[in-house]
């Protein structure tokens, strides 16, 4: 699902004394703190953007699906097809990982890929591929608890503005499922995942996410 491993998340929150009231020292205390920094590692999520059905299919529930992550990188993309296709049977549908028919899929010619394709049964065809990832910054004020001097709230305010500013990243992917006879496709989506941080750690939410839109369509056994 992606070229490289993800980076992992950075999302930061940077402050800074605004003057309000008073002067600074008083409202960080002793230690005269004028800049906090502090790291937040957010929880990753997938979501849908974007989804297509062809409403003309009328084929029912795909049995057997072969799974194809489109990625330069060897490993990243047989954890992920290994993964996703022990899903898929878990869901009821036989799921095939592409690198056992199509070891060289992302720069196979066309009549290898169909080769592969045809050899492995598969009357489904599950491509997927990451369109990108995406840097953000996201600016906002928050208000921190000052420190007083000895007389508590006769010396003024107890608040002051720090800007927050975070970091954060956004994994944009592309799943289509293919009916193998006729190369028809009947379903696509795009994704987002925030904060992506391995194949490894975000293939099974990425994963339940699909596989619960393929069964909303009809496209996968309805879950028992």
């Amino acid at each position: 699902m992606n070229q490289t491993d993800f980076p992992l998340p950075t999302c930061a929150i940077v402050g800074g004394a605004t003057g309000i009231g008073f002067p600074a020292a008083r409202r960080i205390g002793a230690a005269g703190l004028m800049l906090i920094v502090l790291l937040v590692a957010a929880c990753a999520s997938t979501t849908l953007r974007t989804a297509w059905f062809d409403s003309a299919y009328t084929g029912g529930p795909f049995k057997r699906i072969l799974v194809i992550g489109v990625s330069g990188n060897m490993a990243d993309r047989r954890v992920f097809e290994d993964m996703f296709a022990q899903m898929l049977t878990a869901a009821g549908v036989q799921g095939i990982p592409g690198y056992q028919f199509i070891p060289d899929a992302p720069s196979a010619s066309e009549p290898t890929f169909n080769e592969g394709v045809a050899k492995s049964g598969a009357d489904g065809l599950l491509l997927v591929r990451l369109l990108g990832v995406d840097q953000h910054t996201q600016v906002s004020t928050v208000m921190v608890p000052a420190t007083i001097g000895p007389y508590g709230s006769a010396w003024g305010p107890m608040w002051y503005a720090v800007p927050n500013v975070q970091q954060y990243q956004t994994a944009n992917v592309e799943t289509t499922l293919f009916e193998v006879k006729g190369h028809r496709p009947v379903w696509s989506a795009t994704t987002e995942t925030v904060n992506p941080t391995s194949v490894v750690a975000e293939t099974p939410g990425f994963a339940k996410l699909i596989i619960g839109q393929l069964q909303a369509r009809g496209l996968l056994p309805a879950p028992k």
